[in-house]
């Protein structure tokens, strides 16, 4: 599937999550349950529902200080987008200029953000029990690990599935990291990047090609993704 008719799946209705509501650990503890509960490793590549996400941070380490600024997320089923989510996240500091000019985020717009744990239960809500996936998620999931044991009291336990998983296999000769070049190289046109919902959808679009090709190599669901990196390590 080429990006242009991959973006012509896009959903008109955007779950924003602007108005927020009270941070809710009985959802949390719920979700926890349902994620214990959830099995997805036999499903096809092709009915599979994920969320693919990116944030935005001030910076890599959460544990020092760094903070989420916003969250873009497509919820995608097969190659077929369904919904997205994007909320700034409320920060009141000054944003150092490198940040400012990289995400296009500015201080006005953050300080009337939702509250971080707002912002993430409405992003839990939105993603419920379904496996996460990102670009490089190294950068996710210490951030996720971070806020869910800082606002909510849980662990982060959603599966999260790296864009790598499916590279190495599809492109082993594949040169690249960055997301604009793994993009440029399977004809996707690279649009709104650095922004948390461009860059979802960026990494949507090269999800559904990942797919695509994992399946003309016999590969049709996550355990034999897992299988077959077992095998190349």
């Amino acid at each position: 599937m080429g990006f242009n008719d991959f973006m012509k799946n896009l959903s008109g209705n955007r779950f924003t999550g602007l108005q927020g509501g009270r941070q809710d650990i009985a959802f949390m503890r719920s979700l926890q349950r349902d994620l214990r509960t959830k099995e997805t490793t036999s499903i096809p590549l092709d009915e599979l529902q994920v969320i693919v996400f990116d944030l935005e941070t001030t910076g890599f380490h959460p544990d020092k200080g760094d903070q989420i600024l916003s969250i873009g997320a497509v919820k995608v089923t097969g190659c077929q987008v369904e919904d997205e989510y994007y909320s700034p996240v409320r920060y009141e500091k000054i944003l150092p200029p490198s940040i400012k000019e990289l995400t296009g985020l500015d201080e006005a717009e953050l300080k009337n953000a939702p509250e971080p744990a707002n912002a993430l239960e409405q992003f839990f809500k939105f993603s419920g029990a379904s496996p996460l996936v990102a670009h490089h998620a190294s950068h996710e999931k210490a951030f996720m690990q971070h806020a869910s044991r800082k606002y909510f009291r849980t662990p982060f336990s959603h599966r999260l599935i790296d864009t790598s998983f499916m590279y190495r296999i599809a492109e082993p000769d594949n040169p690249y990291v960055r997301l604009e070049d793994c993009c440029t190289l399977n004809q996707i046109t690279v649009t709104g990047r650095h922004h948390a919902l461009g860059d979802a959808r960026l990494t949507a679009a090269l999800w559904a090609v990942y797919i695509d090709k994992l399946q003309k190599l016999g590969i049709n669901t996550l355990s034999q993704v897992y299988e077959r990196l077992a095998a190349i390590r």
